[in-house]
């Protein structure tokens, strides 16, 4: 799988996951545009440590659910490399409550940066990939987006209307060769799980068949393919990265 000379934009990818993804997709020969949050304190060196590595890589800050900073995204990543091939839709938050104790605003907010900020970068970038008549859409959904979980009413909501936003997107672009599809990650090793207690840990682990944690390098591999040309003719799938967890 190669990804020479094309250029990908990476949501939320000064750290963590979105991070990881931004290294596979380097690896693979692409062109890489970094995007967070303006008060991020990781995305300048993470952009230094790209480049120490021979990466070609922007750095673009702004919120995702905000449009204007969509559309600066968008143009600075034209300006910078030409065009845009793929955009992965990884930010998100978690404001993580028991339905009844939560607020309307961390509702609002995690409904705001996981599905309206996938939505407005999915519309601007599209519009590139539009003319040229190809690229490639990757969304970050969860496994509990298809199948719930407890205290993440919200979070589960975004994702779920995540995984709706994959298909429609999907199916409007396919005529213009783009494709649209999403990776629904499970238990994925990170400095929360970390810090869990041991009794915590092997109880969850005792649901997952494979018996570990997910890596987010696991996570990049299956994104990888997805932004390849192996991959043309899968569009509006969502494919479980999560070890078994809920098969």
């Amino acid at each position: 799988m190669q990804l020479k000379g094309k250029t990908a934009v990476i949501t939320g990818s000064a750290r963590g996951l979105g991070k990881s993804i931004a290294l596979k997709l380097a690896s693979m020969g692409a062109n890489i545009v970094l995007n967070d949050i303006p008060s991020s304190d990781a995305i300048d060196a993470t952009a230094e440590e790209f480049r120490a590595a021979g990466i070609n890589v922007a750095v673009t800050k702004g919120d995702v659910r905000n449009e204007d900073d969509v559309k600066a995204m968008v143009n600075a990543a034209v300006e910078a490399f030409g065009t845009i091939d793929i955009l992965v839709n990884n930010a998100g938050i978690t404001k993580d409550k028991p339905m009844a104790m939560m607020s309307v605003q961390d509702w609002d907010d995690v409904i705001d940066i996981n599905l309206k900020g996938a939505f407005l970068c999915s519309k601007h970038v599209s519009k590139v990939m539009i003319k040229k008549r190809t690229g490639k859409i990757v969304n970050i959904a969860s496994v509990a987006g298809r199948y719930g979980n407890p205290g993440q009413v919200n979070y589960s909501a975004s994702k779920a209307g995540l995984i709706g936003m994959t298909k429609t997107v999907a199916k409007e672009l396919a005529s213009r060769g783009i494709t649209c599809n999403a990776v629904a990650p499970g238990l994925i090793q990170s400095k929360m799980t970390d810090i869990l207690p041991e009794d915590v840990r092997n109880n969850y682990l005792k649901n997952i068949p494979l018996g570990r944690f997910g890596t987010p390098e696991d996570v990049a591999n299956v994104v990888a393919f997805l932004t390849s040309e192996e991959s043309n003719y899968v569009t509006g799938q969502v494919i479980d990265i999560d070890g078994g967890l809920v098969m």
